[in-house]
């Protein structure tokens, strides 16, 4: 529970893997400790065998995240906005708009603006300047993080997705896409990691 010591908010629960009882137990601690409760890639049984001892735990079932705030976040300077090249990448998207929210951080959301229609993304430009940093959230081929980054100056962090046909690689393509853009500015997360680019535009955001 040092966590939040270090960073301003405390330990995430990355559900798979463990049980409920492990998750239970946890959890317990988190909520002892007086700290915000987080747990990512949550099912619905888990969440329902949790709500039973903790009654005021919440769920965001496309974000596949439960949580339960404890005391006020602090909140950071400025809007966060978190985009998706298609709807298909909506589920990862909103596990970090649902990290930033948690973390106390403005947000504002641009789904399905993807190159396929790439007039999608010019149109909103003047929404795209007023960020702060943004979230690029792109599975396929990966390449609306580069475009993205070449219209604006603040940051860009990049996530690429399991999203796509076979050659995708279950998101290697985008990965790679996303790390060899020509566009400087752009971090890139690890693929389908929402949370991760959640918590890194926060750390930004509040400084």
């Amino acid at each position: 529970i040092d966590r939040e010591k270090r960073r301003g908010f405390p330990e995430a629960v990355y559900a798979p893997g463990k049980n409920n009882r492990q998750l239970h137990d946890i959890s317990a601690r988190i909520i002892r400790a007086g700290q915000p409760l987080l747990i990512t890639r949550i099912d619905k049984d888990s969440y329902a065998f949790l709500k039973k001892s903790f009654s005021e735990l919440k769920y965001n079932p496309e974000a596949r995240i439960a949580y339960l705030k404890k005391k006020a976040v602090v909140k950071a300077k400025g809007l966060v906005l978190v985009i998706t090249a298609g709807t298909s990448d909506i589920p990862v998207a909103e596990e970090a708009a649902a990290v930033l929210e948690l973390m106390g951080n403005k947000i504002s959301r641009l789904y399905d603006v993807g190159v396929a229609g790439v007039h999608r993304v010019i149109d909103k430009k003047n929404l795209l300047r007023r960020a702060s940093i943004i979230i690029v959230v792109a599975g396929m081929e990966g390449a609306l993080a580069s475009i993205v980054s070449g219209m604006v100056s603040s940051p860009v962090i990049a996530v690429p997705t399991s999203v796509g046909y076979g050659a995708s690689f279950k998101g290697l393509s985008a990965l790679l896409t996303m790390m060899n853009s020509c566009s400087p500015g752009v971090a890139v997360m690890n693929i389908d990691n929402g949370f991760g680019a959640g918590y890194f535009a926060s750390l930004i955001n509040k400084k």
